[in-house]
């Protein structure tokens, strides 16, 4: 078991894998590509400043969408709440229209007696004849 747990540690050192050279975690280098002038250090000083540019400018698009996706947010919702302002302006009016209309209508069924009865009796079976006519003749 102790050389299990040992080759397991020995297999998680990177550094022993690779006899003590660490490569840089993009991967983009070798140590191949090296200028035999450099020190290694700058360049993955190098690289390590170019992967933070890239995430950076990854980072900067993405807050951008966030940005777009906010002020659209904002906008719907400031155009759902003039369309129900108005909407409730409509509603309130059609419900004075309609108060309006019920109370005429009680007062002709008033003045009139029964007979306006037979009347609305003989619309909504007319009405519902045509639904009928109208329903079996898809």
């Amino acid at each position: 078991m102790s050389q299990r747990s040992r080759a397991s540690h020995s297999l998680r050192d990177r550094s022993a894998l690779l006899g003590g050279f660490t490569p840089p975690a993009s991967g983009r280098s070798s140590p191949l590509d090296l200028p035999l002038h450099a020190p290694s250090g700058f360049r993955y000083a190098d690289d390590l400043e170019g992967q933070n540019d890239e995430h950076l400018e990854g980072l900067t698009a993405k807050v951008k969408l966030l940005k777009d996706i906010t002020v659209g947010i904002g906008n719907e919702v400031r155009e759902s709440t003039i369309q129900l302002s108005q909407m409730n302006d409509a509603f309130a009016e059609t419900s004075g229209i309609l108060a309006g209309t019920f109370r005429r209508m009680n007062n002709m069924a008033q003045r009139q007696g029964c007979r306006w009865l037979w009347y609305i009796i003989f619309l909504v079976f007319v009405f519902w004849f045509f639904i009928i006519v109208w329903w079996f003749r898809r």
